[in-house]
């Protein structure tokens, strides 16, 4: 039966030494500042936008929500995005998404300044991602995925490592930082041919398609390390990409749903804060 990595506790860790930081930080007369664009009222963002800011109080930091309507102008919402790159009492600067369809997702994305970017999706933190060297903000749900892989002890180096999802947010960030830790790497996807087999070679195998019990057991390889990421509603219960009943029973480590990635996700937003708030004490 596999080990249950705690992503809850894990992150209540990460945010305990946070508030350290925060502390001194304060010290010194920074308190990190944290403001979210929410355009629309997606159920599932508001929700994520309330723990963001809650988390922000929890931890001594401070927050604060823009919320537009749906139909917004863009140039409205560039404006807005413009003024809080601008203010200096801001370290952090996200825009919750997903955005309405009527508005171009990458132009907001790349108007926020990369000092600013703590969720690590404008095109100049991804670059720095992929290129190596002196990186940007690592994006939050890859950042905690990684925290999580290792947290068990396993050795990436020259283990096999697949990623099931191609996405700019979780999946090909994750592939980079598996290779940077000198993993071999797999990206599988929709199109991947016996996606089964491709599974089965995984030491790590990370899921983040939004299909839910995608990865049954006899997908994965016993021992492997199996990372969860998927969040679907089903009869009111959320369950992961992996079906986590017969996954568990060969794999060696994996997340739950709810209860892994989830918390991670938040705790890493919170960290990269911190980092742009001591990062702007440095400049000054």
């Amino acid at each position: 039966m596999a080990q249950i990595i705690d992503g809850k506790l894990r992150a209540a860790k990460i945010k305990e030494e946070l508030k350290i930081r925060v502390q001194a930080l304060s010290g010194k007369g920074v308190v990190p500042k944290l403001a979210v664009l929410l355009i629309g009222d997606n159920p599932a963002s508001k929700t994520y936008v309330s723990s963001k800011a809650k988390t922000c109080e929890e931890l001594g930091m401070f927050s604060e929500v823009h919320h537009l309507p749906e139909n917004v102008r863009e140039e409205i919402v560039i404006d807005l995005l413009k003024g809080l790159n601008a203010d200096t009492n801001i370290f952090g600067l996200m825009v919750q998404l997903p955005v309405p369809k009527h508005l171009n997702e990458r132009k907001l994305l790349d108007i926020i300044s990369p000092h600013k970017d703590v969720d690590g999706l404008c095109t100049v933190t991804a670059g720095k991602l992929i290129v190596g060297g002196e990186k940007g903000f690592v994006p939050c749900t890859p950042q905690g995925i990684m925290d999580l892989i290792l947290s068990t002890g396993i050795e990436l180096k020259g283990k096999r490592a697949v990623v099931v999802g191609r996405s700019n947010i979780v999946g090909k960030p994750v592939a980079f930082l598996l290779l940077e830790q000198h993993a071999t790497v797999t990206i599988a996807h929709s199109r991947t041919a016996d996606l089964g087999a491709v599974c089965r070679e995984a030491d790590v195998l990370v899921v983040a398609v939004g299909v839910p019990r995608l990865i049954t057991g006899e997908m994965v390889k016993p021992g492997a390390v199996v990372i969860d990421v998927g969040t679907t509603k089903i009869e009111g219960r959320l369950v992961g990409d992996v079906d986590f009943e017969g996954a568990s029973k060969v794999a060696g480590f994996i997340t739950p749903v709810p209860g892994g990635v989830g918390p991670m996700t938040i705790a890493m937003l919170m960290k990269n804060t911190v980092l742009a708030a001591e990062a702007h004490l440095t400049r000054k």
